[in-house]
């Protein structure tokens, strides 16, 4: 995929390249997988989130709390206004067994790094608070259960009275083929609205968050040249529902997911081929740009 990125005088680089495929690379490359069975694997990766993000300059916190007899960590930076309205930006650190997981889902919790560098870089006037949040034990056995970090997280912030405008969760983010019929669908009425080209990235909500969907679409469109495809459907129809947003939902805050929609399109989820070198880091740039639009932009 060709894109060109031409810079005026005074502009603001893009988001960078090189960055996203040195933290897809680190978070591959733990000593052990990232597993909920491999609690050294974790607080690896864990460990390098708060490093990048302290050193765009941010402070950085862990929600601890245990599932089974063992203890986990979100890891959880905040932007902007203390008080106020918020956006809960997030992704899953976690891998499903012992698999690299570059797609799935490093290049999410790559995208949430970038975020934060770009926001300490151009310093925009940010209007609402925004919360970074790495979510672990979104992978099978514990995904939709209330032992995944993202529900941990919500329920924390129901218990707090937060007012949440809405949650964004970055789920798969990076993989993209120029590759005819490369996309597939759940169901074939999709394949009549939707490109047969896995060339875009997906805008995903339930029929409530119509609204939400639409306006982050066009956010994103303003700002990424990588097309950007919106989908409202039902929570029950496959792949919907199938990221830490369904966390959200359960505490009634509008949560959608941004995705380059999984195993409808990537040949290696769940498998040991989800590996760095897969991934597209010129369209995932693309999809920061979009992102960071969104986040500086959003009106209620």
């Amino acid at each position: 995929m060709n894109f060109a990125f031409p810079q005026t005088e005074g502009a603001e680089p893009r988001a960078n390249i090189d960055r996203l495929r040195a933290d897809v690379t680190a978070l591959t490359s733990t000593k052990i997988p990232r597993s909920y069975e491999n609690l050294a694997g974790l607080k690896e990766a864990a460990k390098y989130i708060e490093n990048e993000w302290k050193k765009s300059g941010l402070k950085v916190a862990y929600q601890k709390f245990k599932a089974g007899k063992n203890t986990y960590e979100n890891v959880v930076t905040t932007m902007g206004p203390s008080k106020g309205p918020r956006i809960v930006i997030g992704a899953h650190y976690d891998v499903a067994g012992p698999l690299p997981g570059a797609d799935d889902n490093a290049s999410g919790i790559a995208g949430l790094l970038e975020i934060a560098r770009l926001i300490q870089q151009r310093k925009p006037t940010l209007k609402y608070r925004i919360d970074l949040v790495a979510y672990t034990l979104e992978e099978p056995p514990f995904f939709g259960s209330d032992q995944m970090g993202s529900a941990v997280h919500a329920k924390s912030l129901k218990e707090l009275k937060a007012e949440v405008l809405f949650m964004l969760s970055l789920e798969m983010v990076g993989y993209f083929s120029d590759k005819k019929n490369s996309q597939s669908f759940p169901i074939p009425e999709l394949a009549k609205i939707y490109p047969s080209t896995g060339n875009f990235i997906g805008v995903v909500g339930d029929p409530t968050s119509k609204a939400l969907v639409t306006q982050v679409t066009r956010l994103m469109k303003q700002a990424s040249k990588v097309d950007v495809q919106a989908l409202n459907a039902p929570r029950e129809l496959p792949g919907v529902s199938l990221s830490d947003h369904s966390s959200y939902w359960e505490y009634g805050y509008p949560a959608i997911m941004l995705t380059d929609t999984a195993f409808m399109r990537n040949p290696h989820y769940h498998t040991k081929g989800d590996t760095a070198d897969t991934l597209d880091y010129k369209s995932m740039a693309e999809v920061v740009e979009g992102v960071y639009n969104v986040l500086i932009n959003f009106s209620k």
